[in-house]
């Protein structure tokens, strides 16, 4: 691709990650192994996570090394070569409080370079345990710390993480804000982006007209190496690739092609619910209810569906003018499952199939996206194609998820689901 003799390069990037040193998280989360990952998914720069963390920060400096002098971006030194690239990234939980009520909010962090990287953790590690958590908690105000942070080099990118969740997140219904300015206050002039999160997509923002000035992004925030590129990000950047031109594809809202999501009824707090009592409903139910679980008689906790509809401005099925496409997949090793009536993704057999796949037509997100399902072949189960032609068109039965529990995604019908094989096969 070639724009006033630039040559331009379309990269999928999945800048929210975490390492084997965040809690609940898997151990095989190792800089080689997501280097591995990346080249199998699709993912072409990936973030490092945790570098506020001593450890992994150690790792990432014995084991990366920069594509280019000052290009901000890192490779594997071990790698071949340099198509996976790593972003410097860390998210940070805040607890503090603000306007008589105790705000919990998580924000992403991109760091230019290692040395900006060194000096925020040593200024961090002056005043909070960054040595608890890959994901420290810090009690420091988001305007307090935004500014803390451009400080010591203004090109560092810093936006708010997974934005609806209940919990921990800006605009959440248990501790968060209505408003970006509430938030962050005379720094919100810093903020270039949110994260959709696993609950929401875009179409879901567009209905909140404050957002329309950022640039929207999809990550998959993976704990665990298959969830890498569940959600990630589509850029045209011209070459040679580097920090400072994604800071500014970023920051201008330019460059940026489309966003792959999750679907978002599958995440963890779509639809309001309690996950003990099992009872989960949509909001207008909620209101009826008074947001009152009918079982145990206590509040609900407000899913993320809920929260957009109290803030939103603009009807549902708005769509601002030059808003960026989006589309929204399924994960590779599910389809082949549901398909083969497998119960677990994980299986032997599951993961020979996807290997095989992959070594066949290239990438999972070339297979789920782009790839012309006439070119394969008749080894090929005929149920997996069904399954990703489905998948395409959004033929799915969902089960929303609620209070921390993942939606249910089938893709067959009980009446045509494929029978159920052993999961250890």
């Amino acid at each position: 691709m070639v724009k006033l003799g630039k040559k331009y390069m379309r990269q999928i990037l999945d800048l929210h990650i975490h390492s084997r040193f965040s809690r609940a998280c898997s151990p095989q989360l190792l800089l080689a192994n997501i280097d591995r990952v990346c080249r199998t998914k699709g993912v072409d720069i990936i973030a490092t996570g945790d570098f506020t963390y001593p450890d992994w920060f150690t790792s990432i400096k014995k084991e990366l090394t920069e594509t280019a002098l000052g290009s901000g971006l890192y490779k594997l030194k071990i790698a071949v070569d340099d198509k996976i690239k790593f972003i410097l990234s860390t998210e940070v939980a805040l607890i503090y409080k603000d306007a008589d009520k105790v705000r919990r909010i998580h924000l992403v962090i991109h760091a230019p370079s290692i040395a900006a990287a060194e000096k925020l953790n040593k200024q961090l590690d002056k005043k909070y345990n960054i040595r608890s958590d890959g994901r420290p908690i810090l009690g420091i105000k988001a305007p307090e710390l935004v500014k803390l942070i451009l400080d010591i080099d203004p090109r560092f990118l810093i936006y708010p993480a997974h934005i609806w969740t209940p919990w921990f997140s800006v605009f959440g219904s248990k501790s968060g804000f209505n408003t970006l300015e509430e938030c962050f206050h005379d720094q919100t002039k810093h903020i270039y982006a949110y994260e959709t999160g696993l609950s929401s997509d875009p179409e879901m923002n567009w209905r909140l007209s404050s957002l329309d000035k950022l640039t929207v992004l999809s990550n998959s925030d993976a704990h665990s190496l298959n969830n890498i590129g569940r959600e990630a990000n589509v850029m045209e950047i011209s070459e040679p690739v580097t920090y400072t031109k994604i800071y500014q594809n970023i920051k201008n809202k330019t460059g940026m092609e489309s966003t792959i999501e999750f679907y978002p009824e599958e995440g963890m707090y779509h639809f309001d619910g309690h996950r003990d009592c099992r009872f989960s409903c949509e909001p207008a139910e909620s209101r009826k209810l008074k947001n009152i679980c009918p079982v145990c008689h206590k509040p609900l906790i407000i899913g993320v569906l809920n929260r957009v509809e109290e803030l939103a401005d603009r009807p549902l099925g708005f769509k601002p003018k030059n808003v960026v496409g989006f589309k929204k997949l399924v994960e590779l090793d599910k389809i082949i499952a549901e398909a083969l009536g497998i119960k677990s993704r994980q299986s032997l057999n599951v993961q020979k199939e996807y290997q095989r796949l992959i070594a066949a037509y290239g990438s999972e997100l070339h297979i789920l996206l782009n790839l012309d399902l006439s070119r394969m072949n008749k080894e090929v189960d005929s149920r997996i194609i069904e399954g990703l032609k489905r998948v395409r068109a959004g033929e799915l039965i969902i089960k929303p998820g609620f209070d921390g529990q993942y939606g249910e995604i089938n893709i067959f019908s009980a009446d045509n689901k494929p029978g159920q094989q052993d999961a250890l096969l």
